[in-house]
Formats: structure tokens, C-alpha cells, sequence
């Protein structure tokens, strides 16, 4: 089944919300080598709100191919554009909040977080959520 609009969203923060926190811990305490601080968990709710405006758009790409479906490589691509979108709005507008200056933290470090969320998700959204939610493919991707 091909996710609804709805599922999308849910699907998205709960693993965000789960998954995301959880592998943005180690960056948040600086065990990876990163300027240890909240700034990670900051960029985890970016990725959830501007993804949530993203899907939209996804859900209307999705809705005009001939099957209906969303392979695994646009979301590879929507992941690639999502990180140009968040990496942007960090460094060149600022989206971070006053108290985190945006030349605090490296573009490496965000591209190194965001990847390793983006993976983790990915695989939780490929293999977990069809393990402990075996009804959530074909209720279109919803959980609740």
C-alpha cells in the first residue's frame, strides 16, 4: 500500500520523535567528535515541520505517477533535497533560534547528523515499523 497523506505525516514524527531523538543523543553529548549542545535536536524539528509542508508536495508527485507508488529511490532524492532545504535555512537564513549562532556549528557536523537520522529513519521505516506495526502498510502508512 502506498502511503496516504496522513500516514506520511504520522509515520514521519513518530520515527523522528523515536528514532531521530535517540540517534541525535550522541551528537547532542559531543560522543561522535561533534560541538556537543541542543542545536541537533533543534534540526530534528526542523526536519519534521518542513517535512511535514514537503509532503504535501510528495503526496501530489505521488498521486500523478501511473502506479501510485513512492520507490525507495525518491526518497533518497526527497532526502538529498529535504538536506539542501534544512542546510540553507541553518547557515543562510539562520533558522536556528538567537541563542544557537549559526557559524556555531560546521556544515559537516549538520551534513553528519542529518545523514545518520535520514539512515536510521529510512531502515526503521523499511523494516521496524513493518514489524511492530504489521497493519501500518496497508492502512496507508498510519499507525493510529
Amino acid at each position: 500500500m502506498t502511503p496516504t497523506l496522513l500516514g506520511r505525516w504520522q509515520t514521519r514524527l513518530l520515527l523522528l520523535a523515536t528514532v531521530g531523538i535517540f540517534v541525535s543523543i550522541p551528537f547532542a553529548l559531543g560522543l561522535v567528535g561533534s560541538p556537543a549542545g541542543i542545536v541537533y535536536f533543534w534540526i530534528i524539528i526542523y526536519v519534521a515541520i518542513f517535512g511535514i509542508v514537503w509532503d504535501i508536495v510528495y503526496d501530489q508527485i505521488q498521486k500523478r505517477r501511473w502506479d501510485r507508488d513512492w520507490p525507495a529511490l525518491y526518497q533518497v532524492l526527497a532526502g538529498i533535497w529535504e538536506f539542501i532545504f534544512i542546510i540553507c535555512g541553518i547557515k543562510v537564513f539562520g533558522f536556528l533560534p538567537v541563542l544557537i549562532p549559526k557559524e556555531e556549528l560546521s556544515p559537516f557536523w549538520i551534513f553528519a547528523h542529518y545523514s545518520v537520522v535520514w539512515l536510521a529513519v529510512f531502515i526503521a521505516s523499511q523494516s521496524l515499523m513493518r514489524i511492530i506495526f504489521p497493519r501500518w502498510r496497508f492502512r496507508g502508512g498510519q499507525w493510529l
